[in-house]
């Protein structure tokens, strides 16, 4: 487990001062599609209209968008429950830390253009024959990666071979391995002085991929990536051997920083996809997701913002605009745009685009049920404050399973 993976998301409110929420019937997005479609690599791209998807249930067609639909309800309920998986991460076991309601558990994407099935995991297993899917990134990364966990313990347990760096678990009936690696900006970086920043505040070589994550990747076959809520915590920021920038830190505030946490997100995601594109011992397939949302309303985790009380999907029309997600989102595309154009060794890239699918879904959030103690709160004071809360990670079971059903559906135009 990587240090402060549990509470990363505990962001300073002073980032997103910048980006202030205002009412909007629906959000501001960048399109993906228009940003990709005049790429000549489109073999090697995704975009929102462009995923050919592939698989036994004829209702999934070539070229179905996953990206846009509904969340219906599923009576069939979730592909696991938060006493079958022994893996789970208590803070997301929703259930288990008293959280009263369940269907938040019952709903199920559907994009407009076709049926996504529900997820096999004996057919995953079997596709994955022999292969290594890695995920990497912070601990929201952890939570898809534990949801996969779990989908697949309903039927086998795998071996644990995991070391102090790398998780890691063995799928023995078709030598099947997953693993996970922390990597909180998916860059290099460490605390060591450097020019007028002192020792103790993390410095982000922004132009360097994440070393440890470079030292396996010849051994993966897919890559999982995501990232960028730890770039709301104080660092600094480098770029060609330059101090640019910083957040939560500036001491000379005479002179405006060249780039700010937002453009250092898009520069880090380019950064660490032109290496997998580029890499001469790399030919695997490699799944951006994009940026997941919270919904923290009213306020930031520390000044009073909630998502108490959400047990169903907000329905179209409830959006509320959020330029701080709206911005990050577009760098993120932007910076993937950027990668895809310097690919030279024929490994593919895929977006898997989540984002504005799941700002839908403020009800999938742990909230104030954090924990087994018996005496957390779990309703606002006499003040009207809500308890401390987490809205950012994602209940298991819980929307986070439809990511890993969005992956399989990618694997399978790639291996079936």
């Amino acid at each position: 487990m990587g240090p402060f993976e549990l509470d990363f998301h505990y962001a300073d409110s002073a980032l997103r001062s910048e980006y202030s929420r205002s009412e909007s019937a629906s959000p501001k997005f960048v399109s993906v599609t228009n940003e990709v479609n005049g790429l000549e690599t489109s073999d090697v791209v995704a975009s929102k209209a462009s995923i050919p998807v592939t698989g036994t249930n004829s209702s999934i067609m070539k070229g179905c968008d996953l990206y846009h639909g509904n969340w219906i309800y599923d009576p069939l309920g979730p592909l696991y429950s938060n006493n079958s998986c022994p893996i789970l991460t208590q803070t997301q076991n929703c259930q288990g830390n008293g959280r009263p309601d369940k269907d938040y558990e019952n709903w199920r994407w559907k994009p407009f253009q076709c049926d996504i099935p529900r997820f096999d995991p004996r057919k995953f297993l079997e596709l994955m024959k022999g292969k290594t899917l890695a995920f990497i990134g912070d601990s929201v990364a952890r939570n898809q990666m534990e949801s996969m966990m779990c989908i697949l313990w309903q039927v086998e347990e795998p071996k644990n071979q995991g070391t102090r760096n790398m998780q890691r678990y063995y799928f023995e009936s078709t030598s099947l391995t997953i693993v996970r690696i922390w990597s909180s900006w998916l860059v290099k970086h460490n605390s060591e002085p450097f020019d007028f920043a002192p020792a103790g505040v993390e410095k982000l070589y922004l132009e360097s991929p994440d070393e440890m994550l470079m030292e396996f990747l010849p051994t993966f076959d897919v890559v999982v990536l995501s990232s960028g809520h730890w770039f709301m915590k104080q660092s600094v920021y480098i770029l060609n051997n330059e101090i640019v920038g910083g957040q939560l830190w500036w001491p000379d505030k005479s002179r405006d920083m060249k780039i700010n946490s937002v453009e250092a997100f898009g520069i880090s995601v380019e950064t660490i996809l032109t290496a997998l594109v580029t890499h001469p011992n790399y030919t695997g397939l490699t799944i951006l997701r994009s940026y997941s949302p919270d919904h923290y309303e009213g306020g930031g985790w520390n000044t009073g913002g909630s998502c108490t009380g959400k047990v169903k999907p907000l329905a179209v029309g409830e959006l509320v605009e959020n330029k701080y997600l709206a911005s990050m989102y577009e760098q993120q595309v932007k910076g993937f745009n950027r990668a895809v154009k310097k690919a030279t060794n024929g490994s593919k890239i895929r977006l898997m685009d989540i984002t504005e699918a799941f700002q839908y879904r403020h009800d999938g959030h742990p909230g104030p049920y954090r924990s087994t103690d018996p005496n957390k709160i779990t309703k606002r004071g006499r003040d009207g404050r809500p308890p401390p809360q987490d809205c950012l990670h994602w209940c298991m079971p819980g929307p986070v399973d439809t990511w890993n059903e969005i992956v399989f559906e990618i694997i399978k135009r790639e291996y079936e």
